[in-house]
């Protein structure tokens, strides 16, 4: 579905179940579709709202430069449309930190709040700003073709995670370099460390354990914002992925003011759970896609990302046997 803008712009979403609401806000080069793993653990309990962030997926791009503060009101501007009054809102790396915004903005008006792998500022250490320039001159240097291929492969480096490697490519090449430079530009620029304190919703932070950002820096933003906190073991950046069992467990616990999984129980998904999880949704997705793109009247830039691709055994096999049915930090 797709609502108009006061500026012209038009954003897309979509939207699943019935019940208390629940935004999704995905991340850095990515879409809604990237919420798929989590879409069918939610739906049965809650209205879900997907949308595409300004100028990524079926959304057209900002009239003016993009920035966090912008993708805030332009969210807030689509539940006002929706006559949603009161939401919780669930933010992935970038999402993250427009999902904070969000809270920041209308403090009473989010009841809960989860980060995944997100922080409130990109810019104050020399490591995260060399991180954020490192990946903007690999673009100009080499491509977004390629540097989507190198930036997936540091996502999803394990044997069995082919299949996520592969698709995260192809989603992240489709981004033009400008939009996705211009984006990182945006999250590099903001900042909200002297403003948590304005935070009135409970939250959880998920922290991958190889996230490329520090584990302590999690921990203060969880103790700064009285959050709760959960590591999940062997998971990098894209935890949604990733470790989908750990992420949807612990949203929904957090969703139904339910006790949360202790972390001795969260961990990466192993390789034959991961593969039946992303072909059992295959189907839906690419449903959902084809929708989009005719509602859109274009073909959407997601189409791809889900096309079957096997999981060889003996690429399974190693990590299969080193992690077992494990779930331990």
């Amino acid at each position: 579905m797709r609502v108009s803008n006061r500026d012209g712009s038009s954003l897309y979403y979509r939207s699943h179940g019935n019940g208390e609401p629940v935004l999704l806000i995905h991340g850095l080069g990515g879409s809604g579709v990237d919420w798929s793993l989590q879409i069918p653990a939610l739906e049965p309990r809650f209205r879900v709202i997907v949308p595409d962030l300004p100028g990524c997926g079926s959304s057209s791009p900002p009239p003016g430069a993009y920035s966090i503060a912008g993708f805030a009101c332009t969210l807030w501007s689509l539940l006002d449309q929706l006559e949603v009054s009161r939401i919780n809102i669930v933010g992935f790396s970038m999402g993250g930190a427009v999902a904070l915004e969000m809270s920041l903005r209308r403090p009473t008006l989010v009841a809960r709040l989860a980060l995944i792998n997100s922080l409130a500022t990109y810019r104050d250490q020399w490591r995260k700003w060399m991180y954020a320039r490192s990946c903007a001159a690999l673009i100009r240097l080499v491509g977004m073709r390629r540097a989507a291929r190198m930036f997936a492969g540091g996502l999803f480096p394990e044997p069995w995670q082919q299949a996520l490697r592969e698709r995260a490519a192809t989603v992240v090449a489709a981004v033009p370099a400008r939009s996705y430079l211009s984006m990182s530009r945006a999250l590099e620029q903001w900042e909200a460390t002297d403003r948590l304190d304005q935070i009135r919703s409970r939250t959880l932070v998920i922290a991958g354990e190889h996230d490329h950002t520090p584990l302590a820096e999690k921990r203060e933003l969880a103790a700064r914002l009285g959050a709760s906190m959960v590591v999940v073991h062997g998971s990098r950046h894209g935890t949604p992925f990733d470790a989908s069992e750990a992420t949807n467990a612990s949203l929904v616990a957090l969703l139904t003011d339910q006790r949360l999984l202790p972390c001795n129980r969260l961990a990466c998904d192993t390789p034959p759970r991961a593969q039946v999880e992303f072909l059992s949704i295959r189907s839906r997705v690419l449903e959902l896609l084809e929708n989009a793109a005719d509602s859109c009247g274009r073909e959407s830039h997601d189409n791809g990302y889900l096309k079957t691709a096997r999981v060889d055994a003996s690429e399974s096999a190693p990590w299969a046997a080193a992690v077992g049915r494990r779930r331990h930090l």
